[in-house]
């Protein structure tokens, strides 16, 4: 058993969604929270929950998708808040589309955010974990990463290495006293890509709500669980592993089952949503996104720049 209370936990996506349910559940718990989110107004809103709930909070605004920050971050944490004992990997980015329209930089962000960071971040959680013989990682995943889904396959992609690497670092961390937990929610409602597209999950795949996905979270840490699905209620569950092993037997069968249900459809459906979304857009926000990625090119240039200089200087 993980004890919660009092411990220091890091949560990345913190600021909504899933994320906040999960800092509103660690705060009845008494926890520390350490959450990291783009979005400094939206952390602050979520420090007042926490610590109406009795929780300790500390927000930090980072993007996670820059890798190269991620051991200053760590740091930070380490010197404001202490060592970290659980790390909790949830935030996450989906975009749906057929998979010759997605971009480079598509693919690059969905598996830097959803896999990469997860990774690295454990990477630099590890070492102080094992030292005190004691800590705990949860990977939020999903069950795109069990069974592939259509016009989301970067994102099934990232889900799936999520899975099988917290499934190769569990083995590994045998006996060590470092627990590792996946955690695989189906369709979510009332947040996330189901209520941002508008489209609503197959009928007979069976929703949960945000509360049931941060309550599997803590029943996961307490009680040391390798693997949750999380569905609308026991009987789905149980018809979804079902149909998680057939899938494995017979993938063929498990291809006709999605179509029966209507899953490539209503994903197909999505990446038309999200597309006429983006082309929405107006003059301005185009603008603006060109500034922030001619600033973002600035900044790789520095960073460049910087890696040059000090390799000149090591040959020196």
């Amino acid at each position: 058993m993980t004890i919660i209370t009092e411990r220091t936990v890091l949560l990345t996506g913190a600021s909504r969604g899933i994320g906040t349910f999960i800092a509103r559940a660690l705060a009845k718990e008494k926890a520390t929270i350490v959450g990291i989110s783009r979005s400094q107004d939206k952390l602050e809103q979520v420090s007042a929950e926490v610590r109406a709930l009795g929780g300790r909070w500390i927000g930090i605004p980072y993007d996670i998708s820059r890798l190269e920050g991620l051991p200053l971050l760590v740091q930070q944490i380490t010197q404001t808040a202490g060592s970290i004992d659980i790390l909790i990997n949830n935030a996450g980015v989906e975009l749906y589309g057929k998979f010759q329209d997605y971009s480079t930089n598509d693919l690059q962000l969905v598996l830097t955010i959803n896999l990469l960071s997860a990774m690295e971040l454990c990477r630099l959680v590890l070492p102080t974990m094992l030292r005190q013989k004691r800590g705990h990682i949860v990977n939020v995943a999903s069950l795109a990463g069990k069974k592939g889904v259509p016009y989301d396959s970067i994102y099934s992609a990232s889900k799936a290495g999520l899975l099988m690497w917290g499934d190769s670092l569990r083995q590994e961390l045998a006996c060590t006293g470092v627990k590792v937990s996946t955690i695989c929610p189906g369709y979510v409602s009332q947040c996330g890509m189901l209520a941002d597209t508008g489209v609503p999950a197959p009928i007979l795949a069976g929703t949960s709500t945000p509360s049931d996905v941060s309550n599997a979270v803590i029943r996961a840490i307490k009680q040391n669980q390798v693997e949750v699905i999380v569905n609308q209620d026991v009987m789905t569950v149980g018809t979804t592993k079902l149909l998680i092993a057939m899938c494995q037997l017979f993938p063929l069968i498990g291809d006709a089952v999605y179509r029966w249900i209507g899953v490539p459809k209503l994903n197909q459906i999505r990446a038309e949503n999200q597309m006429h979304a983006a082309r929405k857009l107006s003059k301005k926000d185009q603008k603006l996104l060109q500034q922030l990625s001619e600033e973002y090119c600035e900044q790789e240039s520095i960073f460049d720049d910087l890696r040059s200089g000090r390799r000149s200087s090591q040959h020196c």
